[in-house]
């Protein structure tokens, strides 16, 4: 199921008719199928623009299709969502079992079709020897996936999950990532994961929408997203350890970094911001020379702390490349990933 959203935009209004844009003209479509993750920061306005999705909120403006069917005005019931919240919402004096039929019997599905559902999607999500437990006697990941299987059940037509994975442990989350994204290949089912944790979303998500203030920043594959951020707020939000972001002049065609020619570029003389991954440099004696002020070392690699334009940048390098002791190294970086943005407006102006 294609899910399509048209110029949508959701202001909220308080008691003294203060206005505040929380979701600002979003123009998404969502290929059948697919897994798509709303990334970035509080207040950006992902869960919002879940819970228009949802029905749950009511847009100002625009417009939500499901296929070719307009479920802007539709109460939540009647779209064929799944809804999965942050806390699951499951019923505390109800069975496993009773909590995942519950929503076939509001819908009155065939007592023996119904069951049969409920064993089916209990196996698929991985507790079908829990059916006669209660909630409390559960763990969090097996409460989650009983939210999933409830939401699951009804056969949606758009699967929507609100930060599942924020109450769980750092193990139990890595564990889930994966579940959740067998799951969804399993069924096929179109799912909008919600999420402020960019490694969460980068390793589930076909695709990621990257919000600010309720605008949309990218909308693309994440590691394309990546290798090629469509501006600085998204550079600067991917990555761990973040990228390098500091200010450089052009001249004569050439990128002036710290006083010095860095890389011939075609861009018009001015000032701009420049974005390196720390990854991306390399270790080479006839690189451009820096003094190292800290070393940390990190598995097999090799992090340098070095004052470059009075900024501290961060340089990841081949542990094998840097001596004990050495208070000096010569850096290179490929062209292709070297981020030229412009200081205006944040946009990339290279392809990275």
């Amino acid at each position: 199921m294609e899910l399509r959203l048209e110029n949508l935009t959701k202001i909220f209004t308080n008691k003294n008719g203060q206005e505040t844009l929380a979701v600002d003209a979003l123009d998404i479509t969502i290929e059948s199928g697919t897994l798509v993750a709303l990334l970035g920061p509080s207040g950006c306005g992902k869960s919002t623009t879940l819970f228009m999705i949802a029905g749950l909120v009511k847009p100002t403006a625009g417009k939500i299709f499901f296929g070719e069917d307009d479920v802007t005005k539709l109460a939540p019931e009647k779209r064929g969502i799944g809804l999965v919240f942050q806390n699951y919402a499951l019923y505390p004096h109800m069975t496993v079992f009773k909590n995942i039929l519950f929503p076939l019997e509001n819908m009155d599905v065939p007592r023996d079709e119904a069951f049969e559902r409920v064993k089916d999607m209990a196996n698929l999500v991985g507790i079908g020897e829990l059916l006669d437990r209660k909630p409390s006697q559960l763990s969090g990941g097996q409460q989650q996936r009983v939210a999933i299987a409830r939401a699951l059940v009804k056969k949606p037509r758009v699967l929507l999950l609100d930060e599942p994975l924020s109450n769980l442990d750092a193990r139990l989350r890595l564990q889930m990532r994966e579940e959740i994204k067998r799951i969804q290949r399993e069924t096929g089912i179109t799912t909008v994961f919600v999420t402020h944790d960019q490694e969460e979303a980068m390793s589930i998500s076909d695709k990621m929408v990257v919000l600010d203030f309720g605008k949309e920043q990218q909308y693309d594959a994440p590691q394309d997203m990546y290798n090629q951020p469509g501006n600085l707020f998204v550079a600067k939000f991917l990555g761990n350890p973040p990228i390098n972001s500091f200010e450089a002049n052009v001249k004569n065609k050439q990128l002036i970094i710290n006083g010095k020619e860095f890389m011939k570029v075609n861009l018009p003389d001015g000032e701009y911001f420049v974005g390196m991954r720390p990854e991306n440099f390399r270790a080479k004696s006839d690189g451009f020379i820096v003094d190292i002020k800290e070393i940390f070392h990190i598995g097999r690699d090799t992090m340098i702390h070095f004052d470059f334009n009075n900024t501290n940048i961060r340089a990841l390098v081949d542990s094998d490349s840097i001596e004990e002791g050495q208070n000096k190294v010569g850096l290179t970086i490929k062209p292709d990933r070297v981020y030229i943005f412009d200081k205006e407006t944040g946009k990339v102006l290279n392809n990275g």
